[in-house]
């Protein structure tokens, strides 16, 4: 990176891609502080590592070190309001303020650099793919967008040579990258907040395909209007997972490449979305080099990303289960998942949508992918970046879902309510606060249990 600044100060330090850089640049020996809103795990584990943080907007509270402009880089997140007293403190004294999505392009523009772009599956396959790298000893970082069940953070650190990172579509920012290697997992309408247009996305997602290197590699799932070499599940693409069995409670599949059949791969997470996010993640690391033999053994040791497809409780009566999911296409993925794993047993979906705008571009097919659980508790719309729509509430997503077994509820009843149903599959489901409420349920359960 070009700065050599020692002081590193992060609004919005609690964010998961904010933190994954922040634990970089103390593994990297620089002296980190930040403001986040509220505290949680993630600030909580960087305070840990000696991170000041603090949670009022006031610039008095920032150390006398971090306003020293020659010594100091700023880096935000785009979350953060135009009416920040600390960003405008940095931005009005001329210090050298930058978006994350700027910081991380700097970082990896002297490294041999893997990106994962596409509207789902991008953590999941940065942290398989990462974590592969991490097992066949390449000298490498990468930087995650949710907290790896292997290593218990969103940064694995093995080196500098080499960075795998997210391509985030979200306010164009994975245009500031220029990778060597990439692949696009998806590019379903989303962000329309942002684009305006899916057609719009689309054109994002093309202007990233030219931002590779020369002599780089362009990955893409079969069936996206984006030409590249191409991957997919039992079909004639370059990289094709096939001959694909479920054998005590993991797939278990092998690998078609261009030159040869790869076998008996075995990989622990559930759902078809995730075995596609291990095919890339392995062809990528094919056509890089890495041995062969390695491979097998490095997938079979992947443990997951929390809040995706995360087991809270597995026992023979009750399985909890926690996900991320907070667009149609997701949710979906997350029941042909638990239906594979377990297709004799009720399911009760808890489904806290994730912004207005996005339940207000998607409540039909919000509709279409929650009725298909047997049972569903709907709670309030979590706004997180946004103002309320006029219209657009869950009352009115309620009324779309086509099932008798449904229920609004809130957080107060919520732990209630779960107790009432009698599924033995229990899904916690959406992007915003609602994980937080997973503690609370997991311990009621486990009492009742």
């Amino acid at each position: 990176m070009n700065s050599k600044k020692q002081n590193i100060y992060f609004i919005g330090i609690g964010g998961i891609g904010m933190s994954a850089l922040a634990r970089y640049f103390v593994a990297n020996g620089n002296q980190v502080a930040g403001y986040d809103k509220t505290p949680s795990d993630i600030t909580r584990a960087l305070e840990d590592l000696g991170v000041a943080i603090h949670f009022e907007d006031d610039e008095n509270a920032i150390h006398d070190n971090f306003k020293q402009k020659e010594n100091t880089l700023v880096v935000y997140t785009p979350a953060i309001p135009n009416s920040h007293s600390e960003l405008n403190f940095f931005k009005s004294n001329n210090f050298e303020v930058k978006k994350r999505s700027e910081v991380l392009g700097e970082i990896t523009k002297s490294t041999f650099c893997f990106a994962v772009a596409g509207t789902h599956g991008k953590t999941t396959t940065t942290s398989i793919l990462g974590h592969i790298l991490n097992e066949c000893d390449v000298n490498m970082t990468a930087f995650l967008g949710g907290i790896s069940e292997n290593y218990n953070s969103n940064l694995i650190i093995n080196g500098t040579e080499v960075t795998v990172v997210e391509a985030d579509e979200f306010d164009r920012s994975f245009l500031t990258l220029s990778p060597d290697y990439a692949c696009i997992t998806s590019m379903d309408a989303d962000h329309l907040d942002i684009y305006g247009d899916a057609s719009e996305l689309t054109k994002s997602f093309t202007d990233f395909s030219h931002k590779i290197k020369p002599n780089g590699k362009l990955f893409v799932k079969s069936g996206l209007p984006i030409q590249g070499i191409s991957y997919g599940i039992e079909d004639n693409s370059d990289y094709t997972a096939h001959n694909i069995r479920i054998e005590d409670g993991s797939y278990v599949f092998d690998v078609k490449t261009p030159d040869v059949i790869l076998k008996d791969f075995k990989f622990n997470l559930p759902g078809r979305h995730n075995l596609s996010n291990a095919l890339i993640a392995l062809a990528m690391s094919v056509e890089y080099g890495l041995p062969q033999s390695q491979l097998a053994n490095a997938l079979s040791s992947y443990k997951g990303v929390k809040r995706r497809f995360t087991y809270q409780i597995k026992t023979e009566d009750l399985v909890f289960i926690d996900d991320y999911a907070h667009h149609p296409e997701e949710i979906n993925a997350v029941h042909q998942a638990v239906r594979e794993m377990y297709p004799e047993d009720k399911v009760l979906a808890v489904f806290q949508p994730h912004l207005f705008s996005r339940t207000k571009d998607f409540v039909d097919e919000f509709a279409e992918a929650l009725s298909q659980f047997d049972e569903v508790l709907l709670l309030d719309i979590y706004p997180a970046r946004e103002l309320p729509i006029e219209g657009v509430d869950s009352q009115w997503l309620f009324s779309k879902i086509n099932n008798s077994n449904k229920k609004l509820t809130t957080k107060l009843d919520l732990v209630a309510d779960i107790k009432k149903s009698e599924a033995k599959i229990i899904l916690t489901i959406g992007a915003g606060d609602i994980g937080e409420e997973v503690k609370t349920i997991k311990k009621a359960l486990q009492v009742e249990s």
